[in-house]
């Protein structure tokens, strides 16, 4: 495991990094009853590291789909008694967890120890008046609380800590890291900063609730689950809310009547292709959502896109979501990176220092593009990690060594299968700190050959590339795919420069004379955008990119004159 950077800065962190689901800030409002899914990280090296994290990822989303059940989300005025607020909703059931947020006003999401609470609560509640418009009689866990005397009852006001749901400035970022005293420290001070706190989680998790109530109108034994960065470990707070209906538990009930000498089953509406269903159903649950869900607004249905979707904006948590159907490997490419992000602690730290460093340089975007996307970069980091010497974190193959019969997943032909208890995989024995890492990471894709070789995290290894595309990364399970297939020649050269220029700036500067000065240093230095004054430095770090496209275009026309007379000689 890694050796720890000492010093106060990393020490104050202690018992506030968490692990993926556990509390930190604004914990204290969840009180003693609060349920993170995950214990409090320690840093790597320490006992309990391994022991410490049994649940598997199907554990923690049953768990957290199960609290969200027993959640509803109540709209407050900016005044307001929160004893008196929990002393009236203790009368519909035990409280077992509660928090207060910002979003277009005061909110309060409770969480019940019993369902039939919510159901208690629901039977108390009003119908808004319909003097002024007419009202959709839906009756979800979206709730308004008002107070009849507001004026007689302001000296009871009392002061509330609201749950933060956003990332602080990277300026203020920037101040905090450089009070650090390593560039360890530094990393989980960030990813501290950035990860979902344990009151956002329940909040995307309460949203997806909330869209299963639409869906089960017309699907009882549907669920509407989140995947991506939600769930495997390495959301950022902002980011957007990817959920898919499941219909996983319906099959169930294809082997119900194959026993005894008859069968039974539904009679359903039958439809050429699973594409054309999926279709169908998104295309209801729009409407849905969009005549009848409250702040559900700017509903979008996008149904030809390779992966149907719905995406609309659910103002009452103040998240964009993005709806599909039964996304099965995209579900396993979360549980597999929760996995790497279980493992070892400097995993996530890396993998967010990265990411921020990406998105100040311009290399990542929240909208489409020809640039790098955030789960290829996290492709790239796991990458790295696999190649370090002895290795951080398993490859995928490893991993599937470990699977029992459980674990085996055939989706579409395609092999998605490996082990989910985390309890079987070895902890690595690689004690390299964080400071180390990062500043491998820029040397080591600083200097990658892009032209010939690809990213194949199943491998571990870098192996030829399959075809012409500037970056190269394999689908994990879609082995067919190339997952940064978007990035075009001139983004990938601006990565390399950004890395090469990173890793000299790490090597050359001196961090004392840095601190003397009060400037930034380590990898606040690196989250200020390089800029005029380096750019004769960044010319000589270039040297070679300009000549590295041009063999990839002949490259390219030898791959693609190579294949042309393969395809000849197989006529």
């Amino acid at each position: 495991m890694a050796l720890r950077a000492g010093g106060p800065a990393l020490a104050l962190l202690r018992g506030r990094l968490r692990l993926p689901g556990s509390g930190a800030r604004g914990h204290a409002r969840l009180g003693r009853s609060s349920t993170a899914a995950q214990p409090a990280a320690e840093e790597p090296g320490e006992d309990a590291e391994v022991s410490t994290r049994k649940k598997t990822f199907a554990e923690v989303q049953t768990e957290r789909l199960d609290e969200a059940e027993r959640t509803v989300l109540i709209k407050c005025p900016s005044k307001l008694n929160e004893k008196k607020l929990l002393q009236y909703l203790s009368s519909h059931g035990n409280v077992k967890s509660h928090f207060f947020f910002e979003n277009c006003g005061i909110n309060a999401l409770i969480e019940f120890s019993e369902k039939s609470s919510v159901a208690s609560l629901q039977d108390a509640v009003g119908i808004p008046s319909a003097s002024e418009h007419h009202v959709v009689p839906f009756k979800s866990r979206l709730f308004t609380f008002t107070l009849k005397n507001p004026v007689s009852q302001r000296v009871e006001e009392t002061p509330l800590h609201l749950s933060p749901q956003c990332h602080i400035p990277v300026k203020d970022l920037i101040e905090k890291l450089c009070l650090a005293d390593s560039i360890s420290s530094q990393m989980y001070i960030l990813l501290n900063e950035y990860q979902l706190t344990e009151e956002n989680i329940k909040l995307r998790f309460l949203a997806c609730s909330l869209v299963r109530d639409f869906a089960c109108a017309y699907f009882p034994d549907s669920t509407v689950k989140p995947f991506g960065s939600s769930v495997n470990t390495f959301g950022k707070l902002g980011s957007d809310v990817d959920m898919f209906l499941d219909f996983h538990d319906t099959g169930k009930h294809a082997t119900k009547m194959k026993k005894g000498p008859f069968e039974m089953e539904y009679q359903m509406k039958r439809l050429p292709s699973e594409r054309l269903a999926t279709q169908r159903i998104l295309s209801v649950i729009g409407d849905c959502l969009d005549n009848f869900g409250p702040g559900c607004v700017n509903v979008q249905k996008i149904l030809h896109a390779r992966c149907p979707l719905v995406k609309f904006s659910h103002q009452p948590t103040g998240f964009q979501c993005d709806l599909s159907v039964s996304n099965s490997i995209a579900i396993r490419s979360s549980e597999l990176l929760y996995i790497y992000g279980c493992l070892d602690s400097r995993v996530r730290a890396l993998v967010f220092a990265v990411r921020c460093w990406a998105r100040v340089h311009g290399l990542t975007n929240s909208a489409p593009g020809t640039w790098i996307t955030n789960f290829s970069l996290t492709m790239m980091v796991m990458f790295f990690l696999q190649r370090r010497s002895p290795p951080i974190i398993p490859t995928l193959d490893q991993l599937k060594e470990l699977a029992d019969e459980k674990d085996k997943h055939i989706i579409g032909g395609y092999d998605c299968s490996f082990v989910s208890d985390l309890r079987k995989i070895k902890p690595t024995k690689n004690t390299e700190t964080l400071d180390v890492l990062l500043g491998e990471f820029f040397e080591y894709f600083g200097n990658f050959d892009f032209r010939r070789n690809s990213i194949n995290l199943r491998k571990g290894k870098e192996v030829n590339k399959p075809e012409s595309s500037p970056l190269y990364i394999w689908n994990p399970f879609e082995q067919d795919l190339n997952i940064s297939k978007n990035v075009n020649q001139p983004q990938l050269e601006k990565f390399i420069a950004m890395a090469r220029e990173s890793a000299w700036i790490l090597q050359k500067e001196d961090k004392a004379q840095q601190m003397i000065n009060k400037e930034p240093w380590g990898l606040a230095g690196l989250l200020i955008p390089f800029g005029k004054s380096n750019s004769s430095k960044m010319k000589n770090r270039m040297k070679g990119i300009g000549s590295e496209t041009i063999k990839s275009l002949l490259d390219s026309l030898k791959l693609n004159n190579a294949n042309s007379q393969q395809k000849a000689v197989g006529k």
